[in-house]
């Protein structure tokens, strides 16, 4: 029966290395994102069970290749912290699987001590007197088996009559508005009962908090139930929504249970807050309720504990019919990682953790003054917020007084994964609420253990807010402004993208109307690919991409949130100009490959005709072989040496010019002409007179350029960079044989001048 020390710490060390590389990972969905195609290879495909068997080590490897695969080494997760308590939890499951061989006698002494221990210091802690205790994986489960556990009770004859018993008194089912998606069509499918059982309780409208349960509409409804021949059952509470953490009024809904003898039943992340001392009126009113779940697992930062329901009635056969307590040893064991994690925390270990979340909390609320509550803090240990740009005062609202309007709803969904990117110890997630709409949350209750968030942390995220809210105000004030400039531009056209949280999205079309449809698109698709690919190449701080990964539009470059300084009539005329330059290359392109192909079938027709004009000058003796050379001994033959030269001039002035529109347009750019030691798109940090109030390029008068000399090494007023002067191109020189000059335009040179001719062609 007694189990060796070395198999314990033989277990406890192999777990370390794994433990120890899951921790350092970090979430990154921008690189999540990027790696679209996940990689697979043999080793996920399942294959037979060996014959032999394998040894530990080989079985050890292959959980860890299945925990790490490739795709960790470019995507980084942030996993749970495990720490010491954590490793305790652990070490139960396999405790469990050790103890479940005892003999009967002494696994019954063993599981009954652990399941009293346990019972004892979660009703002691959380303020539960005279409580049982249901240990379950699931958190609904334990709801679960208190709803037969009513039924049981409230239907006599139900044991043996079955659901007939239901059908002569219509059971109800009582749930705020606010309380977890799906956990009433839930139980109705466990138990087998109608979803018209449940009765949804709307949330205060007039009076009061308009997250709270609406107790006098609770009131009319269980009234007209019980006189339409209803039984009213259950009515489940929320201490701490799931959403922002609001707590009812668990005190009169305890009084209107009493009334009409219904079940309460409490859940919620607000309970924790009952370890603490002084603890508030309104969750204190909890430990009156007829039940109420626990989750001391991310409360307290153990991995893998079962949830907890605290339930008190009399009957003890009622509960085991209801599966709330079990005659079987095993069934007990649940409770042994918690029972470990619990007795190395101690209670002050358990209450400072408490303690450190709600600290977190105030610290949060300190170091941001316009995050507004309108809880108390230990009643609603969760901050919800939101950015909105009507704010005059540092641009944030309580989630509560404002409504989403449009792309802001994009923004708080980007403000959230970049806060949870950028800090991600503190654990801020983004969650949609009903009426207020998409918000970042900061609930360090279910957070603060698994990360181990600190103050530091805290103080970080609020920085870190304010950094980005420069640039969130700055990105929605431009976007007007980007729509505007882009329709100025007839190559430009405006992308209308409400899920982009960024500056906006445009798309470069093609000016040529000679090409199909099909040629048009590839066109396009091209030239916006390298244009954004020429953007990225720009030193600018700006992000340029495709846009959302499962978005609908193509072809497009987006741009993604933008500085205080930034000049967006710069920003839109470099980008229309690299397409510009973009297309006309292509256009070049084009026009070389049409003059090469004509040439070459020019060169082919002067290339037979001269092989006719050989045949008729020379004879048909001389062609051929042994005979030829016979006649050519006897009768030499003096053939002219005819030169031929290929001229460039159709496609290669036409270049030229190209070129010189490029570079004049390039020239207009920012990125061209930028000051010194700034960033592109940017204005300048001082105002002069040579600098316009909408760019920060100075955009000289042409004849002023040809007309005032500058000074070598002298530069222009405000600092601006002397714009580099396109040299002319090269004189395109090369030397071909007679075969290779197949592939060129054929010219005939006069008799008399073969010896004047040159041997290089231009």
């Amino acid at each position: 029966g007694d189990i060796s020390k070395n198999k314990i710490q033989l277990s406890h060390t192999c777990m370390d290395p794994v433990l120890a590389e899951m921790g350092d990972h970090l979430a990154d969905r921008r690189e999540h994102t990027s790696c679209k195609q996940q990689r697979f290879s043999w080793r996920d495909i399942p294959g037979p069970l060996q014959g032999n068997g394998q040894d530990m080590v080989t079985i050890l490897q292959l959980v860890q290749n299945l925990m790490h695969d490739e795709e960790d080494k470019l995507v980084h997760r942030r996993m749970q912290c495990v720490g010491e308590q954590g490793h305790m939890a652990l070490l139960g499951h396999s405790l469990a699987a050790y103890i479940s061989v005892l003999d009967k006698d002494r696994l019954r002494k063993v599981t009954t001590r652990i399941l009293s221990d346990t019972t004892l210091w979660l009703c002691r802690l959380f303020r539960y007197e005279s409580g049982s205790v249901y240990f379950h994986d699931d958190d609904r489960e334990g709801l679960l088996k208190v709803c037969r556990l009513i039924i049981n009770a409230r239907y006599e004859d139900y044991a043996t009559e079955g659901f007939t018993m239901l059908s002569f008194r219509h059971p109800v089912i009582y749930h705020s508005a606010a309380c977890r998606p799906g956990l009433g069509q839930h139980l109705c499918s466990q138990l087998g009962l109608p979803l018209s059982t449940l009765c949804c309780v709307p949330c205060n409208t007039m009076f009061g908090s308009q997250h709270q349960m609406d107790v006098a509409l609770l009131d009319k409804l269980m009234r007209e139930d019980l006189e339409s021949g209803k039984l009213p059952l259950l009515l489940i509470a929320n201490a701490g929504t799931p959403g922002a953490g609001h707590t009812d009024k668990l005190g009169r809904l305890k009084e209107l249970c009493v009334q009409y003898n219904v079940w309460l039943h409490v859940e919620g992340f607000n309970l924790a807050t009952l370890a603490l001392s002084p603890v508030s009126s309104m969750i204190m009113a909890a430990t009156k309720s007829d039940s109420m779940t626990l989750t001391p697992g991310p409360w307290l930062g153990l991995p893998a504990v079962p949830a907890a329901t605290l339930y008190r009635h009399e009957d003890p056969a009622l509960s085991l019919a209801a599966g709330l307590t079990s005659s079987h040893p095993v069934e007990k064991l649940r409770a042994l990682p918690l029972w470990l994690s619990l007795q190395y925390l101690g209670h002050d270990g358990i209450v400072e953790r408490i303690r450190h979340a709600s600290q977190l909390v105030r610290t949060a609320l300190r170091r941001v003054r316009c995050w507004e509550r309108v809880e108390d803090d230990l009643s609603s240990p969760v901050v919800v917020f939101r950015f909105s740009p009507d704010s005059s005062s540092g641009n944030f609202f309580p989630c509560y007084t404002l409504c989403s309007r449009g792309v802001c709803v994009c923004v708080c969904c980007q403000l959230g994964e970049r806060l949870a990117r950028l800090v991600p110890a503190s654990g801020v997630d983004v969650v949609e609420l009903e009426d207020e709409g998409v918000c970042v949350r900061f609930n360090p209750i279910m957070t603060a253990a698994v990360l181990g968030t600190q103050e530091a942390d805290v103080m970080a995220l609020s920085e870190r807010l304010m950094e980005l809210l420069p640039s969130l105000s700055c990105t929605l004030r431009s976007r007007q402004d980007f729509r505007e400039e882009v329709f100025q531009h007839a190559v430009l056209s405006y992308v209308e993208d409400l899920n982009w949280a960024g500056l906006g999205a445009l798309r470069y079309e093609p000016r040529r109307t000679d090409l199909d449809e099909g040629r048009r698109h590839q066109q396009m698709e091209k030239i916006n690919s390298d244009l954004l690919k020429k953007l990225k190449e720009l030193d600018t701080d700006l992000d340029f991409s495709t846009g959302p990964e499962f978005g609908e539009e193509r072809n497009c470059v987006f741009i993604g949130m933008v500085p205080e300084d930034i000049d967006v009539a710069v920003l839109v005329e470099t980008i229309a100009s690299i397409g510009r330059e973009l297309e006309e290359s292509g256009k070049l392109l084009e026009n070389m490959t049409e003059v090469v192909r004509k040439g070459i079938l020019e060169a082919e027709e002067q290339l037979r005709r001269a092989n006719e004009e050989k045949l008729i000058e020379e004879g048909v003796l001389r062609q051929i072989p042994l005979v030829g050379s016979v006649v050519n001994w006897f009768s030499p033959f003096q053939s002219s040496v005819k030169g031929r030269t290929f001229d460039l001039a159709a496609g290669g002035n036409g270049r030229t010019v190209l070129n010189q529109e490029a570079a004049c347009a390039s020239s207009r750019c920012s990125p061209r002409v930028s000051f010194t030691g700034q960033k592109a798109f940017r204005r300048p940090a001082m105002s002069t007179d040579s600098y316009s109030e909408t760019s920060s390029v100075c955009h000289l008068d042409e004849s002023y350029r040809d007309t005032v000399p500058q000074p070598p090494g002298e530069r222009v007023e405000g600092d601006v960079a002397e714009v580099p002067q396109m040299s002319p191109p090269p004189k395109l020189e090369l030397e071909v044989s007679e075969e290779e000059a197949s592939a060129w335009t054929v010219q005939r040179v006069p008799e008399g001048e073969e010896g004047e001719s040159p041997a290089s062609i231009r």
